[in-house]
């Protein structure tokens, strides 16, 4: 995941950088007084997107096996813990009837 994640700021970055490049040299136009940070920014990220869902596939899928194979064994071990707590109560139950009957 981390490498997923890693790989998609690489393409931001590098997405912002010929923006950047385009802004200062005049291709593209600058933004209204001060927002042209956040222009450059903002035209960054909607480039990268498209770029990053179809350079990216691959790298997605992986992560998204590992998130299921994660959430699939966390719910392998509450199941688990529930089980044995059932048994535990079960026979305490057990127990504590038994001891009723005896006195």
């Amino acid at each position: 995941m981390l490498r997923y994640t890693l790989m998609r700021l690489g393409i931001f970055v590098g997405c912002l950088v010929v923006v950047w490049g385009l802004v200062y040299s005049g291709v593209v136009p600058r933004g209204l007084g001060d927002s042209n940070g956040m222009w450059i920014a903002l035209l960054a990220l909607v480039l990268s997107a498209p770029i990053s869902f179809v350079v990216l596939r691959k790298e997605r899928d992986r992560a998204s096996v590992k998130v299921v194979q994660r959430v699939d064994r966390m719910k392998a071990n509450i199941e688990a813990s529930r089980s044995q707590e059932d048994g535990e109560d079960d026979v305490a139950r057990t127990q504590g009837q038994a001891q009723g009957q005896t006195s």
